[in-house]
């Protein structure tokens, strides 16, 4: 439990980051052509990493706005420090800290925390996972026609290519069968609304390991299900995730394209 209370103070600093930001005037640079950053992003993920790096030596730090190589270590840790730079660019409270500990190829802490809210998703392997001190279960719906869908569009859908397509194709399979789709932007958080049982189920395509690291670990103690879009066990190079509550899952996959 130290170590997990560590991340957590750790998210909670970085927050005042983040929330001084929010309410300020950015500087806005272009990562791609819809792909934004700004200065809140880069210094909330280097004080996140000069923290981590003095409680967790031992691990590599993956950090959205400084990683570049491999995704794959026996132990790492994967910092997303504005997942939804979008909405914060634009003041949509939907945007939190992702913090995902994991040890060979398996998620063993996680916290998102989204500071303009004040919501702190975390969990331990095992323990469960936690909305503040609330503990979270996946929805029961059984019924994809009355399940509400998340869902996110990647930035690749400027060039009109396989992502563009793939996304038009699942949407126009699923909203006939579905009571709905929200796109809220961003993952994390996607993930953690999965787990508290405000959505049934969630896809993506073009995802990075810092977008989900820790929402995946939070979905499953919360007794959801991860896999890709072909129903195989999720990692880090598939370039699909899909998420529920694992009664519709089978289901859902059904309606979605293979890629």
């Amino acid at each position: 439990m130290k170590n997990i209370q560590i991340i957590k103070d750790i998210a909670y600093r970085a927050g005042e980051i983040v929330k001084e930001g929010y309410y300020a005037k950015k500087e806005i640079t272009h990562k791609g052509v819809v792909d934004l950053v700004t200065q809140y992003d880069v210094a909330t993920e280097q004080f996140i990493i000069a923290q981590l790096e003095k409680e967790f030596s031992e691990y590599t730090l993956v950090g959205e706005e400084s990683h570049h190589g491999s995704y794959h270590y026996d132990k790492a840790i994967y910092i997303d420090p504005i997942d939804g730079t979008t909405n914060f660019i634009h003041g949509f409270p939907h945007l939190a800290i992702s913090i995902g500990v994991w040890e060979n190829g398996i998620p063993i802490m996680a916290v998102v925390y989204n500071p303009i809210l004040d919501e702190m998703f975390w969990a331990l392997k095992g323990k469960g996972s936690y909305l503040n001190d609330n503990p979270l279960s996946v929805s029961t719906q059984d019924s994809l026609q009355q399940s509400l869908i998340g869902t996110g569009f990647p930035y690749a859908k400027v060039n009109q290519g396989i992502e563009y397509h793939w996304v038009i194709a699942c949407l126009t399979n699923l909203l006939p069968h579905i009571r709905d789709i929200r796109r809220l932007g961003a993952a994390a958080l996607d993930l953690c609304y999965l787990a508290q049982g405000k959505i049934d189920a969630f896809y993506e395509i073009d995802l990075k390991p810092w977008d989900v690291a820790g929402g995946i670990l939070i979905l499953l103690e919360a007794g959801g299900k991860v896999s890709n879009v072909t129903g195989c066990e999720f990692n880090f190079d598939d370039k699909s995730i899909v998420g529920s509550n694992g009664r519709v899952h089978d289901e859902l996959l059904s309606k979605l394209e293979k890629i």
